[in-house]
């Protein structure tokens, strides 16, 4: 076994190693995750990334270019990964998933995110190393995502009932009218029956797909070496379930966040862009430019905070007035 090989499989490895160990015996009695607890978590996550990183580069595998560039992936990926969340918080209210099973629907999610990652991953690098006017395509693609995210209205969200992938499930499988717990199977009527609670796993899945044919190539467009695409997505999602129960904490307080990481979007679809007439960005401008707009983002979110709700306005006043038959699990 070569060296890139042993990397690839102890890395996959290690990942299984960890989520066994945090579901099987950090989260095995359900129970809601409080902002500190979330808190430590996250900072657990991204010291294990970085000294993920550090390693390899300690060792040799890496020279510092590929160590920039696994770097300022990561941020790339753990950045937009805020977006994301935004959406599984609402996605979490409409259909009323208590605080004390979110972690195995986020859990169980992002185990489904590995598969289709590493799939989109493996095939978008293949691709563009062989057909390199790709990035261009990519970078023209993040340029019309970040506009099409500055300029969004926060209440631009669809109702999570009527996207497709709810529609469809509820045509083709036998959804349970009750929830059982944290399962997403039942009993009832004498047949077996997803619960409501499957629908939930279903929205997060096709959630973070669609968002990550915005991140992948955003990260393509920093490396195209699929081992350090892959392993900055996996590690960023790693401690996506923990940071968002820190996010659904501060969601108010950094309401600029989206506006940077429409900028961050401009920013790599424009440097993809721009390759076309021989102009590269280093590495360092790269991860520099990223890491001043989140920073300053988060900086102008508390220098000028969200004016607040006009009094009367009920909390979820968006939400549908009928009620969902089945809805909470």
């Amino acid at each position: 076994m070569n060296t890139q090989s042993a990397l690839w499989l102890g890395f996959n490895l290690f990942v299984v190693a960890m989520l066994a160990l945090d579901l099987g015996v950090f989260h095995r009695k359900e129970h809601a995750v409080s902002p500190k607890e979330a808190g430590a978590w996250t900072g657990v996550w991204i010291t294990i990334s970085l000294l993920f990183c550090g390693g390899l580069f300690f060792f040799g595998y890496w020279n510092r270019e590929q160590a920039l560039q696994w770097v300022t992936a990561y941020v790339v990926e753990y950045s937009l990964s805020v977006d994301n969340l935004f959406v599984f918080l609402m996605v979490f209210s409409y259909f009323r998933v208590v605080p004390e099973v979110q972690h195995r629907v986020l859990f169980w999610g992002i185990v489904g995110a590995f598969i289709m990652r590493a799939v989109l991953i493996i095939t978008g690098t293949a691709l563009v190393q062989r057909f390199h006017w790709l990035l261009y395509i990519f970078g023209a693609f993040l340029v019309f995502t970040a506009l099409k995210m500055a300029f969004s209205k926060d209440d631009d969200a669809a109702d999570p009932e009527q996207t497709l992938i709810v529609r469809l499930a509820r045509r083709m499988l036998p959804v349970a009218r009750q929830g059982e717990g944290s399962s997403f199977f039942t009993v009832e009527d004498g047949r077996t029956k997803v619960t409501p609670l499957f629908l939930v796993l279903l929205v997060v899945e096709a959630t973070d797909l669609l968002f990550a044919l915005d991140s992948i190539p955003a990260v393509l467009g920093i490396s195209q070496d699929a081992f350090i695409v892959y392993t900055s997505n996996v590690c960023a999602i790693l401690g996506l379930r923990s940071l968002f129960f820190v996010v659904s904490s501060l969601m108010d307080k950094f309401h600029l966040l989206k506006m940077g990481l429409a900028v961050i979007l401009g920013f790599v679809g424009t440097k993809m862009l721009i390759t076309f007439f021989d102009i590269h960005v280093s590495i360092g401008v790269s991860l520099g430019v990223i890491g001043g707009v989140l920073l300053a983002s988060i900086i102008a979110s508390l220098i000028w905070p969200k004016a607040a709700e006009e009094p009367g306005v009920p909390t979820g006043a968006a939400q549908p007035e009928r009620d969902r038959e089945g809805a909470k699990p």
